[in-house]
C-alpha cells in the first residue's frame, strides 16, 4: 500500500567522541660527572618559568569561571519552549512558543497579538454542544488554532492580501493559495497511489478514479507545503504564553488513550479509523490479532474519529483508515493511509523494536 512516511522532527544532541591521549616532555638533565656525587640542575624551564606559569593557570581558571559563571545562568534562566516542556502537546505554530509568567487572563502575547481567557472560552461556547466537551479538554489545541488564525491573517495583511467583506477564512485561503499555488502532482503519482490503493477506492478502474486521486494528493502535497510555511512562521515570531495555564491543559490534553499509550514505555500502533468504512473494518481482524500475539510489547490503539474529532484533528487525521506508529519513546515514526496488510504491519512493528513472533 502507498505509504506516507513521516518522522516528527526532534532537536538531535550530537556527542563528540573524546579520545584520550598523552602528551610525553622530556626535560634535559645537564650533569656534572666527578669523583663526588653525581649532582643533576634542573631544566631551566622550571626554574625561571615556573612563577609565571602558575599565575598564567590561575588566569586562565578564572576567565573560565568567569565565562561558566555568566553564560551558565543565561543558559539556566532561558525559558523553555512548549514543544520542550511538554513534547506531545503542541501540534502546529505554539511548538516553539516561549513558557512565561503571562498575568492570569492571559493565555499568550507576541508583540501586538494578545490573546485572553474570555476569548478561548467564547469560541468554545460557541461550537455545537456535541463537541463542546471535547473542545474543553484541550483549550490548548483552541488557543494554537485561534493563534494559527490571527497570526495567518496579519501575514495575508503583509502581503496585500484581503478578502471581500473582510473574510478571514477566505483571506488565509488565498495566502495559503500564494505558498502552495505551484504544487502539482504528475500522472505516474496518481497511478502509483492507486496501485498501492486499489481497496480504498473499491477496485475501480484508475480512469474512473484519477481525478479524485489527483485532488487528494494534490490537497496533501499543498498541505505539506502550508504546514512547512507555518513551522517557519514560529521561528521569527516571539510568542509567550502562560506556563501555569499550559501546566494544566497539558494534564488535561494527555487523558486520551492515544497520548496515555504513548508515555507508557512500550511501542505503540494506533489505528484512526470509523465503524462502516470498508478498508477500516478490514482493519480489525488485525487488530486484534496484534492485541493477542504482543499484550506486553505494544498498545493497540484505536480511535473512531467521528466520536473524537478534536482528538483525529490534533493527530492531522484527514483522510482514514490511518495507521501511526510510535516507538516506545513516545516518538512518531512511520504513517501510513488506507489499508494496511499484516504481514507491513509486521515490518513496521519491527522498526520500533516488536520483533515478529516465530
Amino acid at each position: 500500500m502507498n505509504s506516507i512516511a513521516k518522522k516528527r522532527t526532534q532537536n538531535a544532541i550530537i556527542h563528540p567522541e573524546v579520545t584520550k591521549g598523552e602528551l610525553r616532555v622530556g626535560n634535559t638533565h645537564a650533569s656534572i660527572h666527578k669523583s663526588e656525587p653525581r649532582v643533576t640542575m634542573p631544566p631551566v624551564s622550571e626554574t625561571l618559568f615556573e612563577p609565571f606559569r602558575n599565575r598564567l593557570f590561575g588566569l586562565c581558571l578564572f576567565v573560565l569561571l568567569l565565562f561558566l559563571c555568566c553564560f551558565g545562568a543565561a543558559w539556566a534562566s532561558a525559558p523553555l519552549t512548549v514543544d520542550e516542556k511538554y513534547p506531545h502537546l503542541a501540534t502546529g505554530i505554539l511548538r516553539f512558543a516561549e513558557l512565561a509568567p503571562l498575568e492570569d487572563e492571559t493565555l499568550l502575547a507576541a508583540g501586538d497579538l494578545s490573546i485572553s481567557r474570555e476569548e478561548i472560552m467564547k469560541a468554545v461556547n460557541n461550537e455545537d454542544a456535541s463537541l463542546r466537551r471535547q473542545l474543553e479538554s484541550n483549550l490548548f489545541f483552541v488557543l494554537e488554532q485561534e493563534a494559527a488564525r490571527r497570526v495567518l491573517v496579519n501575514e495575508a495583511k503583509k502581503k496585500g492580501i484581503s478578502a471581500a467583506g473582510g473574510d478571514d477564512n477566505r483571506a488565509i485561503q488565498a495566502l495559503f493559495e500564494s505558498v502552495a499555488g505551484d504544487v502539482s502532482v504528475s500522472d505516474e503519482e496518481a497511478e502509483s497511489f492507486y496501485r498501492a490503493n486499489k481497496e480504498m477506492v473499491g477496485g475501480a478502474p484508475f480512469e474512473q478514479v484519477k481525478d479524485g486521486i489527483r485532488q487528494y494528493l494534490l490537497q496533501d502535497k499543498r498541505q505539506q507545503a502550508v504546514t512547512a510555511y507555518v513551522e517557519s512562521l514560529t521561528k521569527t515570531l516571539h510568542i509567550r504564553v502562560n506556563q501555569k495555564w499550559v501546566e494544566a491543559q497539558n494534564r488535561m490534553a494527555m487523558d486520551n488513550p492515544v497520548d496515555k499509550a504513548r508515555s507508557s514505555g512500550k511501542a505503540t500502533m494506533v489505528e484512526f479509523g470509523a465503524a462502516g468504512c470498508v478498508p477500516c473494518d478490514k482493519m480489525q481482524p488485525i487488530l486484534d490479532k496484534l492485541r493477542k500475539d504482543y499484550p506486553e510489547k505494544l498498545n493497540v490503539v484505536f480511535v473512531h474519529v467521528r466520536e473524537e474529532q478534536i482528538l483525529a484533528a490534533r493527530y492531522g487525521i484527514r483522510s482514514i483508515p490511518v495507521q501511526a506508529f510510535f516507538d516506545a519513546d513516545g516518538e512518531e515514526v512511520f504513517r501510513h493511509v488506507g489499508f494496511f496488510p499484516e504481514e507491513e504491519v509486521l515490518k513496521q512493528l519491527s522498526q520500533v523494536g516488536v520483533a515478529k513472533q516465530e
